[in-house]
Parts: C-alpha cells; structure tokens; sequence
C-alpha cells in the first residue's frame, strides 16, 4: 500500500512539472513560537487622534431654547411656527416663559399707544394679548428673558421666542401704509427698502417704475425681495432714483400700494448730533429743573436715551449739586448719552 501511494505522489510531483515547468513550492520551514507577530516596518504611521464630533463643540454652546407658545381653541397651547396666517379680527395670545420677559412687536402698535394691545408680565411667564387683529398688525412678534445683575439687564440669547404672523383681510394685500406717498432715502453705504410688505404669504409681488414705466427685476444681485421687509436695494446708486410702487396677486385679485419717491443722498450716513440744556444751572432744595436732549439725524435711525443725574453712581460726588452734575452730563455722554 504505501509503494502504491509514493508512486501516485510521484506521478503527480511530475505531472505539475509538464504542466508549469516549474517546480511545486517547497513546504516552509515550521515557524518558531513568536514569528506570528507583525514584524516592524520603516513606514512612518500617523498616530490616529480620536475624531471629536461636531455636536461636541456645539454642545460647549448653550443652545437657543423657544420659549413662545401660541393659545389655541379650547385653552389649547402649542409652540407657534416661524410664519403664521390669521384672519384679521381673529384675537392673538402669546406667552413666554419667565419672570422678565421683553417683547417686540411691529411699531405700528406702538406708535398710537394702540389699546387693542395688551402685555402683561405674570410670576412665571410674560404675556402678549392682541385682539380685534387687523391687515396693519402684520409683522414679526418675538420675545426673550433678560439676565439681570441688580439695575443692569442684557438679552439671555439662549431663551428667545419669534414668529411672523400674516392677518389677512379682505380687499387687503398690503399691509396698509399711514400715508399715500413715502420717501426711501438711498444711502451708498448702506440697504434701502422699499417697504410693500404684503398680508398674505402666498402673493405674488412684484416692483414697478412710475416713468418710464416698466417692471424692476428683482435679480438677487441688486435688489431681493423679502417678505418680511419688502423690496431691499442691496446697493443703491443713483440709477435707482424715481418714483416706484408695488403690485402684489394673489387668489385671482390685484393690488397696487402706496408710492414710494427714492431719493438719494451721496453724502455717507452718520451718527446723529445731540444736544443738551438744562432749565437752570442752580437751583434751590426744592425746586423745579428740567433738562431738554434734542437728537437731529436721519429719520430712520433709531436713537435710545440714557440718562445719568444725582444719585446714579457716576454723580454720587455731586449728589445735590446740580450744576456740577449737568456739566458732567454735557462732557460724559457728549453729550447726554443719545445714542
């Protein structure tokens, strides 16, 4: 038997060798205990450093938390969409949660001291309350809490609240203007709206020359629309002067809105001039005083008063000298803190 298996093995030993002309590779030698091992190489390796995922810096970042809810029928309650569309006499509650609550809302309502509107601050939320809602009430409504330390507050950016709500009414596709004819000035350093902002969202706007007349493309380059503003000049020349209007579509019905005269002005905007003047420099315990800032500039620029007078930290040295303080108000703020 194992005659006939060495002569089967030497048959095939020679038959590899017609087939290839080469001879079968010979078995290695047995490897000794340990020369499994990855031998070393020259090749230089990167050590790998542990990849640190995205949300691992944002998380180091206090993340914006909504805090505005929307009452609903019913005594229902949901957080609000960036965009809403109400029909106009439609009653608008907003609440936010916190103590200390801000809000903004569009400027029409507080131009006249409108009494539909209502804010209240209760012990755990703030609230907004609006009703018999009109076309002119569109705009943005948002609120956020306030960080305080003692009399100093700033905006907490981690607890915001925001949504842009569309009351639409009928025969209304423009948020009505107080005037007929406005002007935009055109400054070169500076955006210019044309403001047609429209009541509803799904409408069709477009911007159109008074003379020559003909549409205005809003290419994206020069002039965008946004829903939200209207029509903004992203650099204005003087190319862009005239009159212009507005014409919006929607539902198979047309509108046309105000004018607008765009004027502009080579001259770059600045900051506005400030004055201060006191009734009196000495007075007496007891007596009356008044002290008149008077802020000149651009009609669209907005100007914030602060004030400092005797008793405030920065006048504690001067506390019942009243000259001295108001002299202190002329150099300090350059003057009266009108900014």
């Amino acid at each position: 038997m194992k005659v006939w298996l060495l002569l089967g093995l030497l048959l095939v030993h020679e038959a590899l060798e017609d087939v290839t002309g080469q001879h079968p590779p010979k078995n290695k030698r047995p490897k000794e205990p340990g020369e499994n091992r990855i031998k070393p190489t020259n090749k230089k390796v990167k050590p790998k450093t542990p990849r640190t995922k995205d949300r691992d810096s944002a998380d180091s970042l206090p993340k914006a938390q909504s805090i505005m809810t929307q009452m609903m029928d019913k005594g229902r309650f949901q957080k609000p969409a960036a965009t809403l569309s109400l029909t106009a006499g439609q009653t608008l509650e907003l609440r936010c949660k916190g103590n200390k609550i801000v809000w903004s809302y569009p400027a029409y309502l507080d131009t006249f001291k409108d009494s539909r509107l209502s804010v209240k601050q209760n012990e755990r939320y703030g609230q907004l309350t609006l009703v018999n809602s009109t076309a002119a009430d569109t705009g943005e409504f948002s609120c956020w809490g306030q960080l305080c330390n003692g009399y100093i507050c700033r905006k907490d950016e981690t607890r915001m609240g925001s949504t842009y709500i569309f009351f639409t009414e009928k025969g209304e596709l423009f948020v009505p203007s107080p005037s007929y004819f406005d002007v935009v000035y055109l400054n070169p350093d500076r955006q210019a709206v044309v403001p047609c902002r429209v009541t509803v969202l799904s409408a069709k706007v477009t911007l159109h020359r008074e003379f020559p007349a003909k549409e205005i493309p809003a290419n994206g380059t020069d002039i965008v629309y946004d829903m939200k503003r209207g029509f903004v000049y992203l650099q204005p020349h003087s190319d862009h002067q005239g009159v212009v209007y507005c014409k919006a579509e929607a539902g198979g019905k047309s509108q046309i809105s105000v004018k607008y005269q765009l004027l502009y002005a080579e001259v770059p905007s600045g900051p506005p001039s400030t004055t201060i003047l006191a009734s009196s420099n000495k007075v007496k315990s007891g007596d009356d005083i008044s002290v008149l800032c008077t802020v000149l500039g651009e009609p669209d620029i907005e100007v914030e008063f602060r004030w400092l007078y005797p008793g405030q930290k920065e006048c504690s040295e001067v506390l019942g000298e009243w000259e001295l303080c108001v002299a202190a108000l002329r150099s300090f703020f350059s003057p009266c803190g009108c900014h």
